[in-house]
């Protein structure tokens, strides 16, 4: 038995207590982030890394309040059951890129997705719109039309009377198909003949080029797809042995042996996906997160490259260039 002043004393000490072993227990507890890829591990390293080093930036670190599931589809047959066992696992959120988006969104309606990049989200029925997303998904988009404006641009000022140009893209992505498309416009307003070369797999690369050799075109754009990031040397080489200027959004091209690069930084994409799910792991609603375009943007140009194919790049360009690889 204790009496009434000591029982107060008790339950006022225990009211101060449990606010703060409540906020302990809640911060002891180890978040799951799920990471859904289309590509090989290889691949992602790069912008995987700088996703990790921004949340340790941020306070997550792995093994003490958070864990990463990595899953790696290595091509988007893959994706569907990859996407499901994230969603089995119960993560706390869901980090894609690419066409990774949207068979996460198929596979859940509740679990927030981050996109890490993606093609145009509105146009794709990711999200309502980019200021107010109004679902599960937020996170990074790509200004596709603009840029694919942009690449056709710059092969127009490296090749000199360029007037047709062959188009590498994947019929079975729909980023690449949204991409086709809206490369339209900016190709007519630059007086630019597209001419097609759907690519659904490595097996039709070969194939492609024999295509773009035989239409007489005179330079290379590839569209941004899981397919052709997977095979960036391969293309590389088939499009120096073909002779043709080729570009491509991943920066990796040019290390690989293409001759332009320009597109967004994804490295830096994956730092700021970082920072959302920062925000969402402390509460927010993805439905109320704004997608964000990107802020920075590589050109990267190899001259090695350019000689090989008897090419001369204009000064100007290679002073806008990040990087001139010699």
């Amino acid at each position: 038995m204790i009496d009434r002043r000591t029982f107060v004393r008790l339950i006022s000490a225990w009211l101060a207590i449990a606010p703060l072993a409540a906020k302990a227990q809640q911060a002891a507890r180890v978040r799951r982030i799920g990471v859904l890829s289309p590509f090989a591990p290889s691949d992602a390293a790069r912008w995987h890394e700088a996703f990790r080093e921004s949340l340790r930036e941020l306070g997550w670190i792995e093994g003490k309040n958070i864990s990463i599931e990595y899953r790696y589809a290595e091509g988007p047959a893959n994706l569907p059951a990859l996407a499901a066992e994230l969603v089995r696992l119960r993560v706390d959120v869901i980090v894609t890129s690419a066409t990774g988006t949207l068979p996460a969104k198929e596979a859940t309606r509740t679990i927030p997705i981050v996109m890490a990049s993606n093609a145009d989200p509105v146009v794709m029925g990711m999200v309502a719109s980019l200021a107010r997303p109004g679902g599960n998904v937020t996170g990074l988009s790509q200004i596709s039309s603009e840029l694919a404006g942009k690449r056709l641009q710059l092969l127009k000022e490296i090749v000199p009377n360029l007037s047709r140009v062959a188009v590498m893209w994947n019929p079975g992505g729909r980023g690449s198909t949204v991409n086709w498309e809206e490369m339209q416009l900016p190709a007519r307003s630059l007086g630019l003949e597209l001419h097609s070369l759907e690519t659904r797999s490595p097996s039709d690369f070969d194939r492609a080029f024999t295509d773009a050799s035989r239409a007489h075109v005179g330079a290379l754009a590839i569209m941004p797809n899981p397919l052709f990031a997977g095979n960036l040397r391969r293309i590389a080489d088939l499009a120096i042995k073909s002779r043709l200027p080729a570009i491509f959004n991943l920066r990796e091209f040019a290390d690989s042996g293409g001759l332009v690069a320009y597109g967004p930084n994804r490295t830096d994409e994956f730092r700021r996906a970082a920072t959302y799910v920062d925000k969402i792991l402390k509460g927010a609603n993805p439905a109320d997160l704004p997608v964000e375009q990107p802020t920075k943007f590589d050109l990267v140009i190899n001259l090695k490259t350019a000689k090989a194919l008897g090419l001369t790049v204009p000064q100007s360009l290679l002073l806008r260039a990040n990087e001139v690889i010699q």
